[in-house]
């Protein structure tokens, strides 16, 4: 499987350039909202966010960029390609401005806190730039230009967490949701420029996290994921040195959060994304092993597997240790599966170093991995302290190389499940065929079986009886 992500930020291509539409303001000011989303997970929650804020001002948000009076960019500085669409998207914007002189654009997320003096000053193409942190002082922005100035704010915090905006979701499935629980991120990998766009790590009161788990509950939701670019240093009114801040208080770390959650529904699936090697615990383990809706998979991305690449990376381990946390998992977690990040072709990646990589591929054999070749992306240390040296045609084959590996075992898992009975829960029909319908298991494999009559949001044992590369395939079990 290969997608394009960035410390965990898996970028799902179906929903790049998604218009979010939400629940309407009970006192409508008869102005309409666009909201447009790209890059990762996180992006899209926090448009969620940034709508809920708007909504109580009395914007209606729309799908149709051509009736709206706001239209809103949340944005991604992970790759080049999404930068340049985005530009495309705003020079448009731009055009229609001189049609609609009263038509207010803005620019959010990671690319306007980079891009802030040129989006605004140099190139003109927005009124509005707002950094991840500063959604709250939006209405504030469009009064300033509504009176004529351009308006920007691209602080970053060190508490804002939007823990007390509770986003009234409207989507096509009401099945799955985000649920964020930290903002930030304190691992300064070398690759990485999300320290520099989202701020500091802070953690999220876990009594607003499982209210509004307990919420997506009620309206009908049945899985959540709770969201962070570090879900295992979760913490709550501790210190990141173990310190407890407040003695009258309780604390909460990542693995008492997830049971928490585990425990608004038994049947409320739990997923979380993404752990990070350093940090995870045999306690966060040992509490998935407990609850049976805490989902048996884990995201734990490795990025290289050679020691010397981790350590130019800044991962904060070693091969060594990495390989001891996956045995800890299949001990303590047998049913898991584990997929990965991996970035080959990072600066001064050898060929020895590069096979390093494929043995752990071939040691630890993950149900799926997210590849892609090493792209420098601007502000990060890696920019500033080492060469992108590796040949373009270089980095492709052993991408290739990867990806190949990586497939000849994902396959063999697949058949693996082929006799077993798994439990899925529905989503809908299957993109290929209205009498399929698809769904999730435990492990996060899509499952595709005959449509039977039950509704989305239902969970069905399903018996595997085929599959392919990427998609178990069964019969429903009455």
């Amino acid at each position: 499987m290969m997608d394009n992500i960035l410390e965990g930020k898996k970028i799902d291509e179906n929903r790049q350039g998604e218009a979010l539409e939400m629940a309407s303001s009970s006192n409508p000011n008869g102005k309409k909202l666009f909201l447009e989303s790209y890059g990762c997970a996180m992006n899209f929650s926090d448009s969620e966010v940034v709508a809920s804020i708007l909504i109580k001002q009395g914007y209606q948000t729309t799908n149709d960029e051509t009736e709206a009076d706001l239209i809103l960019i949340n944005t991604c500085s992970i790759r080049e390609n999404a930068e340049e669409r985005v530009r495309k998207r705003l020079t448009n914007f731009k055009y229609r401005k001189q049609h609609q002189p009263s038509l207010i654009v803005g620019v959010l997320g990671c690319m306007a806190e980079r891009l802030k003096k040129q989006l605004l000053e140099e190139e003109k193409l927005v009124d509005i730039v707002a950094g991840p942190d500063s959604y709250r002082d939006l209405p504030s922005l469009i009064n300033e230009v509504e009176g004529g100035q351009k308006a920007v704010n691209v602080l970053l915090s060190r508490e804002e967490t939007y823990a007390d905006i509770s986003p009234v979701r409207l989507d096509n499935k009401g099945i799955s949701s985000f649920v964020s629980i930290t903002r930030g991120c304190d691992n300064m990998c070398s690759f990485c420029v999300v320290p520099f766009t989202r701020g500091r790590e802070r953690s999220r009161d876990p009594q607003t996290i499982v209210q509004e788990c307990r919420d997506l509950f009620e309206q009908g939701y049945r899985e959540v994921t709770l969201l962070g670019q570090n879900v295992d240093s979760y913490r709550w009114n501790i210190t990141n040195k173990g310190e407890i801040k407040d003695e009258t208080k309780p604390t909460t770390n990542f693995a008492e959060l997830m049971a928490m959650c585990a425990e608004v529904h038994p049947d409320l699936r739990i997923r979380f994304s993404t752990s990070h090697p350093k940090d995870m615990t045999d306690e966060v383990l040992e509490t998935i092993a407990k609850y049976d809706n805490i989902c048996n998979y884990i995201h734990l991305p490795v990025q290289s597997g050679n020691t010397e690449v981790l350590k130019k990376m800044n991962r904060g381990y070693s091969r060594e240790w990495y390989l001891n946390r996956i045995d800890a998992i299949k001990r303590i977690v047998p049913e898991a599966a584990i997929s990965t990040d991996i970035i080959t072709g990072f600066c001064g990646e050898t060929e020895e170093q590069h096979r390093d990589t494929l043995s752990l591929i071939e040691e630890v054999k993950f149900d799926f991995a997210y590849m892609y070749k090493y792209s420098e992306r601007p502000k990060t240390l890696a920019e500033r302290k080492y060469e992108d040296d590796i040949p373009e045609e270089v980095k492709q084959r052993r991408l290739t190389e990867i990806i190949t590996l990586q497939r000849e075992q994902g396959n063999a898992i697949n058949q693996s499940y082929v006799g077993k009975t798994v439990k899925v829960l529905v989503e809908g029909n299957s993109k290929k065929s209205e009498e399929m319908l698809c769904g999730r298991n435990d492990q996060n494999t899509m499952v595709v079986f005959p449509k039977i009559d039950v509704q989305p949001a239902s969970y069905v044992d399903v018996k595997i009886t085929d599959c392919t590369s990427a998609t178990l395939i069964g019969e429903a079990i009455a």
